[in-house]
């Protein structure tokens, strides 16, 4: 075999790409596998809601890449800059050309901070925070330490995010924050959401609304952010039902940006007319190149992009995988399960669990749409263990 050609190709070293490549590598005969991630820290994204409420430090979601590259893989530390899967070929940003038997794309989420007139610079001043980035997430609780009174803001943008409920638990924190420190009667807390409710299942939307009228949270639905004027600490959303924009005065404005599917997968010939790696959304097979594979968050599987989806998509993948390279029918069918560990306080969660269609799909023997402390602490403590000891791993 030419050095510069692998059996399995795993582009992405994220979540997805990681917890697969164990899967693979795990197998009772297992391909040889490559992972190509340019990155030397990987990050634990799904703590940073507590990060940004001021419960951990930010350095607890950050371990080296190194150690969760699975025993027998490869990794090559470089960026793809573009696909070839006529000649099943990846080309590297370093000049290396790249072919394989099977590829996997799971090169995660792109963060399009630039689609936002004025933000460019202001991440940390002027009020503005936001959790969604390593580098942004203590301005968060900066700001909400920081807020004696006025109007907090939360975004949501109008394109798919990774963690659809994370903009609104920094919010619940927010607000918890602000009775718990006596200033909550000072203080008009809004969520600016380009969605047209506050949560897309309607069991947990019950829940959530409920909260919403209970702790006085103003809602401004099919609202997008489309630019900030930080020394006036002004917002602009375009109303997405066309009426004329409005504009929100803050003294606080936590920014969840747009997003997208990587650049370099958007301009590919494995991408659909959205972007997205275009796959079977049971089998997670490519429509129209049947050697290649995608999960996570760059995939068009049209599930919620988070990592508990990914623990259930991994396992299917890499079972295809091996199906495919046995020239076997592919057996392994992901269902849509996802799973929003929802923080609505300190101490309170709400654990929604669902399948495609919305369907509910819960775990515990109790009503997962009403508060929990239980749930808050396995989020806190249970789930991070779980993430690097289990399911980095393959054993999840």
């Amino acid at each position: 075999m030419s050095q510069n050609h692998h059996q399995v190709l795993i582009v992405g070293g994220g979540t997805a790409g990681l917890t697969v490549a164990a899967h693979l590598c795990a197998a009772p005969q297992p391909p040889q596998v490559t992972l190509i991630e340019p990155s030397k820290t990987h990050y634990y994204q799904p703590i940073w809601t507590l990060v940004g409420g001021g419960v951990f430090p930010k350095e607890i979601s950050a371990r080296p890449q190194a150690d969760y590259i699975p025993n027998g893989a490869d990794w090559i530390q470089d960026h793809v800059d573009g696909f070839d899967p006529a000649n099943n070929a990846v080309k590297l940003r370093g000049g290396q050309t790249l072919t394989y038997d099977v590829l996997i794309v799971a090169a995660g989420i792109q963060l399009d901070w630039h689609k936002i007139k004025g933000l460019k610079g202001n991440m940390g001043k002027h009020g503005i925070c936001s959790n969604y980035s390593y580098e942004s997430v203590e301005s968060t609780w900066q700001n909400i330490e920081a807020f004696k009174g006025g109007r907090a803001v939360f975004t949501y943008p109008s394109t798919p995010i990774k963690c659809a409920g994370a903009p609104q638990k920094i919010m619940w924190l927010a607000e918890h924050h602000f009775e718990r420190t006596g200033i909550r009667d000072k203080a008009e807390v809004v969520y600016a959401s380009a969605t047209g409710g506050i949560f897309g299942v309607q069991r947990y939307a019950r829940s959530l609304q409920k909260l919403a009228q209970e702790r006085d949270i103003k809602a401004h639905y099919r609202h997008n952010l489309i630019e900030v004027r930080p020394e006036g600490r002004e917002a602009i959303f375009e109303n997405l039902d066309g009426g004329p924009n409005l504009t929100l005065k803050y003294d606080m404005l936590h920014v969840t940006p747009p997003m997208s599917a990587p650049d370099f997968i958007k301009s590919s010939p494995l991408a659909n007319d959205a972007g997205w790696v275009d796959v079977h959304k049971h089998t997670t097979q490519h429509n129209a190149h049947p050697n290649v594979f995608s999960l996570g968050d760059c995939s068009s599987l049209p599930c919620s992009k988070t990592g508990a989806a990914i623990r259930k998509q991994a396992p299917v993948t890499a079972a295809n995988v091996l199906s495919f390279l046995s020239k076997h029918p592919l057996k392994g069918s992901y269902d849509g399960y996802a799973s929003c560990p929802l923080v609505t306080g300190y101490g309170r969660l709400i654990l929604a669990e669902f399948v495609y269609g919305g369907v509910p799909a819960e775990t515990f023997p109790f009503d997962q749409s009403q508060e929990r402390y239980s749930m808050y602490a396995m989020k806190a403590h249970g789930l991070p263990s779980m993430y690097w000891h289990g399911m980095l791993r393959g054993r999840v």
